[in-house]
């Protein structure tokens, strides 16, 4: 698979998939928020693999260098510092120029902070909505307000 889209632990580095692990293994080129962090996360699972930073403040540089990349057949992965890439985490332009190139993508599951919380509070119910992350102050009161 040319582009795995994985998901990371959110707390516990314990708690990634299986299927995960394998990606990370097999993939020629593992695309990391943090390098950092990622190796953090490959070390404690024994997998030695090679890092390439992909983060905000370089994601449209990177992402016009790794289409082609990958529709040579290279294989990569493309992880967050916590969380599923393209979720308020870079990767959404990855994965759209690689699905405009006619790269398979697939994406891997794996622990949603959203839905932890939701089913922690106790406060479970029928619906939710996820709004992003919010601004912090009284900017975030007017426009959680203008979502509601």
């Amino acid at each position: 698979m040319p582009l795995a889209v994985c998901a990371t632990p959110i707390g516990n580095l314990d708690d990634v998939t299986l299927r995960v692990l394998q990606e990370l293994r097999e993939a020629d080129l593992v695309l990391a928020e943090d390098t950092r962090q990622t190796r953090k996360l490959l070390d404690r699972h024994g997998i030695d693999a090679r890092l390439l930073s992909y983060h905000d403040h370089n994601e449209a540089k990177r992402t016009a260098e790794l289409v082609p990349r990958l529709e040579a057949g290279e294989g990569m992965a493309l992880v967050s510092d916590a969380g599923l890439p393209g979720i308020n985490d870079p990767g959404a332009r990855l994965v759209a120029a690689a699905l405009e190139a006619g790269v398979p993508v697939t994406v891997l599951p794996g622990a949603s902070s959203v839905e932890t919380a939701l089913v922690a509070s106790g406060l479970v119910g029928e619906r939710y909505q996820f709004v992003g992350y919010l601004p912090r102050g009284e900017r975030a009161l007017v426009e959680l307000a203008a979502i509601a």
